[in-house]
């Protein structure tokens, strides 16, 4: 299985009129049947739930609270994922007469058009809290958190990856959930909003809809929607634009080219876009050549072996990638050592849909051509790195989807290999690549060879250009709380920090808001250091800090490689 768990909101989506259906009953016992994992996304108060959904104990986990906390249903116990609001923000609401309200652990709701008093208490009082709107209802809670950081937070805990979670809701404040699941579903009775950014629409309304996609999932685990198009990895500009869209599950890729061709700088950009993405990888490193790798955790090295115990248990954790170094391992014993330890790796596969990819680096070390018996099969979602494909077993070969090759003649020798018609051969410089879908006839695309940077720090496009998630962008709104201005990434961020005025520029500096953006959501720790230091600095101008925050990010983020 791909998809392991099923994330669903409660009202609108899981409920109609407050309850879940027989008929949606019987269906969420089928998919807990099947192996997979329940959870819950609801924007009620616990106490709430556990009086109207008496089904809450279907449900692994349930994210209360509008991702503010988290309860688990079989030890009923519940956890804050951030602090209470104010107790004098809900003495406030309730002096000016907001009716009605509700307040959990974390917390407070009430409904429409009391946001006109709400947001009037929170300038008053001047607070730092976040409303989110459900279809009239009006939620208040601390910033920061949503649906999204809630279902994260749980994931964690249960060891899933959001890679491996559908996402089904209907409103508002569905969208940062949704947005987190690699696939996400809309109900017939979904806003158009919701159903116009979400991967497909079950046309069925509330719990019919749940049931139908749980059928599917039960089925085929969703095969029609194994590759959302907004999860499709771009990787090398071609002609008129177009990029080569490689799927992030389902394929095998060949990257192949002779030494000193490009071929290390195909597959580390590939590698690149794996972590961007946050799938989980595995990559087996006969040479060393990816020591210094970051974002991984690398096993092994010239003075000792790694070992498959601590293989698995660094995979266990889906924040880890992981490089296994085979330096200490003799050439000729590499491949007993790859049999040992692809079981292993496939059963964790198996168990927990991660890592999500394979990465087999000089492949031919491991699986030369002529090999009698190939002791390993290659599975989905598996990368093959190689000078030419002469040097692999044939059968490993014939496995292959895709090919990325940095010269045309790869692909001809593929073809011979394979005993199947080559396409016709492109012409290309040494500033370009071709990548090959083997499937359905398609011709082979030239492309532009992608750039890596392993360092990380220069060119982080998402970061720098990109469109960060709402919980994960950076909001000015002032020491009233009369601004709400969203920057989504880091150029947006200069461009507004240059705009505000200086009250609100130092409110938020003096607060040590930038350095906590920077390291919370961008996790560049490096650059939160430089700005921390403009934070604290004495007697600095909203002028000078300001340029010296854009310095700082603009050397990191837009300077020349």
């Amino acid at each position: 299985m791909y998809y392991l768990a099923l994330a669903s909101d409660y009202d609108g989506t899981l409920a109609h009129d407050g309850q879940i259906s027989e008929t949606t009953t019987a269906s969420l016992k089928r998919l807990r049947e099947s192996g997979r994992r329940l959870v819950m996304v609801s924007g009620r108060i616990v106490e709430e739930l556990l009086t109207v959904c008496p089904q809450v104990e279907l449900f692994d986990c349930v994210v209360a609270e509008n991702g503010a906390l988290i309860y688990w249903p079989q030890t009923r116990k519940s956890k804050p994922l951030c602090e209470p609001l104010p107790r004098r923000f809900v003495q406030e609401l309730r002096a000016r007469k907001v009716s009605p309200l509700q307040v959990g652990e974390v917390l407070a709701a009430t409904w429409e058009p009391n946001e006109v008093v709400v947001l009037e208490t929170i300038r008053d009082l001047g607070l730092d809290l976040h409303v989110v709107f459900n279809k009239g209802a009006v939620m208040i809670l601390p910033s920061g958190f949503n649906k999204s950081t809630g279902l994260r937070a749980a994931l964690e805990e249960m060891k899933l990856s959001p890679h491996n979670v559908v996402g089904i809701g209907d409103a508002e404040n569905d969208h940062p959930f949704l947005d987190l699941c690699e696939c996400s579903v809309a109900v017939g009775n979904a806003l158009p909003a919701v159903k116009n950014r979400s991967d497909f629409v079950i046309e069925a309304p509330n719990g019919a809809a749940v049931s139908e996609l749980i059928d599917h999932l039960i089925k085929d685990d969703l095969a029609v929607q194994r590759n959302p198009p907004r999860r499709l990895m771009s990787f090398g500009a071609g002609e008129g634009g177009r990029t080569a869209a490689l799927p992030p599950h389902g394929a095998r890729i060949l990257i192949c080219g002779p030494s000193g061709s490009g071929k290390s700088t195909l597959a580390t950009a590939l590698i690149e876009i794996l972590l961007e993405r946050e799938y989980q990888f595995c990559l087996i490193d006969p040479e060393g050549d990816y020591d210094e790798f970051e974002g991984a955790v690398v096993l092994g090295s010239a003075r000792h072996a790694p070992e498959p115990e601590e293989i698995i248990k660094a995979l266990e954790n889906p924040t880890y990638n992981v490089i296994v170094n085979l330096l200490n391992i003799r050439l000729e014993e590499r491949p007993q050592f790859l049999s040992r330890i692809a079981p292993i790796i496939q059963k964790l596969r198996h168990d927990t849909g991660r890592p999500h990819w394979i990465v087999l680096d000089e492949t031919h070390h491991m699986l030369p051509a002529g090999s009698e018996n190939p002791i390993f099969s290659v599975p989905d979602d598996s990368v093959l790195i190689t000078t030419t494909p002469d040097n692999i077993d044939t059968d490993i070969l014939r496995c292959i989807d895709i090919v990325i090759a940095t010269e045309p003649a790869m692909i001809t020798s593929f073809c011979k290999l394979v005993g199947e018609t080559a396409p016709e051969e492109l012409t290309i410089d040494n500033t370009e690549a071709v990548v090959w879908f083997r499937r359905g006839g398609a011709q082979p695309i030239r492309i532009l060879r992608p750039k890596s940077d392993t360092s990380r720090l220069r060119h982080k496009r998402k970061y720098a250009e990109g469109e960060l998630p709402e919980d994960r962008s950076f909001y000015f709104r002032g020491p009233q709380q009369k601004l709400n201005l969203r920057a989504s990434n880091l150029m947006t961020f200069v461009q507004l920090g240059d705009g505000v005025d200086d009250e609100t520029w130092d409110f938020h500096l003096h607060r040590g808001d930038y350095s906590r953006w920077i390291t919370e959501s961008l996790k560049d720790s490096s650059l939160a250091a430089e700005i921390s230091e403009v934070e604290h600095a004495n007697g600095m101008s909203a002028r000078e800090s300001r340029a010296q925050v854009r310095s700082a990010i603009e050397r990191r983020y837009t300077a020349p490689s």
